[in-house]
């Protein structure tokens, strides 16, 4: 086996330009996969982190149907005291929960007094809230971090649209589940940024102001929202909660409900999986570059070297070993274009994440590209390659194998 390893080292030295040039084309090509699949990871993390550490959370509990009529903000599909109690016992029961807020979600009117208009309201518990989506204070471009009583955050398309400024009162009226109507004066605390989302444009009020307005004695939730230590576990953890919970429905304590990832609440999701996709599309067109590339190199090495081939299999060696010979070739040929690529892909990615470069998502500004080196996905790709350098060698290497001696030594 050493012998045919130098033997196939030999041969990729001897064509200096042609394996240069083959293995910069497959360098070229892992780096580039291993770039963008780290800057869209990068971007795609970063999207998904802004939707969920700064309003959804990262998991939601609702009552079953609650999710479907959510544009209408149904009160008649609300969690009582008793079952918001059940549940919260469940998830501070359970290790992968590190926080979670109760919220209490109703549609509203906003008036300045001069001018009136609706408005979406989440009545929150404001450090809870804080804990869940600890983004939210980094919304709120004027005033205080958080919602105290007597107090309303409100968007700043609203804020700017209805000339509203910090320490200004305004009105809020409501309409509770049994029809009757009820007004509030709030004072304007905080301006918040808005996010591109369907809630990204929700004001916040303190729990207790949004019971007043809606007169409830005891605080019912419209969901319960989320977040856990580890983003990544996030599947086998709403698998968890979910099955604490069917087990709590089973024993009768709560009643029908449904618990979304933020996969279900946001349409961002369909961009994170068109950017899954765009990254296996470019997996795709290094598999292409790769097996083309080897092929067309290892048939050339097999036309040039027909006398040799030739005078090999007349010396006695097996078909099966000038059939490795060739394999090893291209084998190499790929580990090389490998260690190229991946050192190249390693230093862009380095660059990429000391210049810091920005950009802008919707109305949020100044979003920071850090994408990291993924130990993971090279050794992926790496393994990709190499397959398919193996794979682009063997029907040139069969061909060679298959050569008979006088016949290849009369070549040309």
């Amino acid at each position: 086996m050493t012998k045919l390893i130098m033997i196939a080292v030999r041969n990729l030295a001897r064509y200096r330009r042609r394996t240069l040039l083959t293995a910069s084309l497959i360098a070229i090509g892992v780096m580039a996969v291993i770039v963008f699949g780290a800057a869209a990871g990068a971007f795609k993390g970063l999207i998904v982190g802004q939707m969920t550490d700064a309003m959804l959370g990262h998991l939601q509990i609702h009552r079953r149907g609650y999710v479907a009529s959510i544009d209408n903000l149904p009160l008649t599909m609300m969690l009582p005291p008793a079952e918001v109690t059940v549940i919260e016992r469940h998830l501070q029961a359970q290790p992968d929960v590190e926080a979670y807020s109760r919220r209490l979600k109703f549609g509203g009117m906003f008036s300045n007094y001069t001018e009136t208009t609706a408005i979406r309201l989440n009545g929150v518990y404001p450090d809870d809230e804080l804990r869940t989506v600890p983004l939210l204070a980094s919304r709120i471009t004027q005033g205080a971090a958080a919602v105290r009583k007597g107090g309303i955050i409100i968007p700043d398309l609203l804020a700017t649209g209805m000339g509203v400024r910090l320490g200004d009162t305004v009105v809020i009226i409501a309409t509770n589940r049994e029809g009757s109507v009820n007004a509030a004066q709030l004072v304007v605390t905080g301006v918040l940024e808005n996010v591109t989302s369907p809630s990204g444009r929700d004001g916040y009020v303190h729990i207790e102001d949004a019971m007043s307005l809606l007169r409830m004695d005891a605080p019912e939730m419209s969901e319960i929202a989320v977040r856990l230590r580890d983003f990544d576990r996030l599947d086998p953890a709403t698998a968890a909660i979910d099955g604490a919970l069917q087990q709590a429905q089973a024993e009768g304590a709560i009643g029908q409900f449904e618990v979304h990832t933020w996969e279900g609440l946001s349409p961002f999701y369909n961009v994170a999986v068109l950017i899954d996709i765009l990254v296996m599309a470019a997996t795709l067109g290094l598999i292409a570059i790769v097996l083309i590339s080897v092929m067309n190199v290892m048939l050339m090495s097999v036309y040039e070297r027909v006398k040799e081939i030739g005078t090999i299999a007349a010396m006695g060696t097996p078909a099966g070993t000038i059939l490795n010979m060739f394999v090893i070739e291209g084998l190499a040929l790929g580990a090389l274009g490998i260690l190229i690529g991946n050192a190249v892909a390693a230093a862009v990615i380095l660059l990429i994440d000391a210049i810091g470069p920005t950009f802008d998502f919707g109305r949020q500004t100044g979003l920071v590209l850090a994408p990291q080196i993924d130990t993971g996905r090279m050794l992926v790709v790496s393994a990709i390659v190499l397959i398919i350098a193996v794979v682009g060698t063997v029907q040139p290497a069969f061909k060679a194998s298959r050569m008979e001696p006088v016949e290849a030594l009369r070549h040309g």
